[in-house]
């Protein structure tokens, strides 16, 4: 269990920002310094000088750096999906959002996969705010992660959070772990899919997802 899910477990009700504070403050964590002394570790490490001019603070930089990439481990999914809205008179198709893009790291190798993705879902009565489903993709992302993961993540919590009718989700995204390294294949798309509800019982509806996605009449 991280450290935000045992705050959320042991201290339900503390506001948002003080989680964040909290989690900074935890003592089982490594302190800044520790982590810019193991980036200095692994310059030294690839053959650098860490005493150079141009390496005296990308320690620094580097930790700066991890705060912004893995800012999902500081946010909630469940949180951002709270505030619902129910004035959405007749409406009962699906709602898609297409293209969005995200940026994350191959948990096996800490190098980028940076891709794209499209979420869906039937709701019922209520709909959420759009921006809350791309920031619900951006929480799951910026942390270390396996594309089959990240999709089933961001369906549990679309799911779990909004009981809608049914969810889908597709990411596309190339991994620069297969690009830059290992087989050093550049430019292979990997896709996952996942559905729930409607989408994964109706294979209409996955036919009418994956046509809007493309783009075609």
């Amino acid at each position: 269990m991280d450290a935000i899910a045992k705050l959320l477990e042991t201290q339900p009700e503390l506001e948002a920002d003080e989680r964040l504070k909290a989690l900074a403050e935890d003592t089982s964590r490594p302190s800044r310094e520790d982590a810019e002394a193991a980036v200095r570790t692994l310059l030294a490490y690839i053959g650098e000088d860490t005493g150079r001019e141009g390496l005296l603070d990308t320690p620094r930089r580097v930790v700066r750096a991890y705060e912004e990439l893995y800012a999902g481990y500081g946010h909630d999914a469940e949180e951002i999906l709270g505030r619902t809205f129910g004035e959405i008179g007749t409406f009962d198709d699906f709602v898609l959002l297409r293209d969005i893009p995200f940026y994350s790291h191959c948990e096996h190798h800490m190098v980028p996969f940076v891709g794209k993705a499209h979420v869906a879902y039937f709701p019922v009565e209520r709909v959420v705010g759009l921006s809350k489903i791309a920031r619900v993709v951006d929480v799951y992302a910026r942390r270390l992660q396996t594309q089959e993961h990240l999709t089933s993540q961001i369906i549990t919590a679309l799911d779990e959070a909004l009981k809608p009718r049914g969810v889908a989700v597709m990411i596309e995204a190339e991994h620069m772990c297969m690009a830059m390294r290992g087989i050093q294949k550049a430019g292979v798309s990997t896709l996952t899919s996942q559905f729930t509800g409607a989408f994964r019982d109706d294979p209409a509806e996955q036919v009418r997802f994956i046509t809007m996605v493309r783009g075609r009449p």
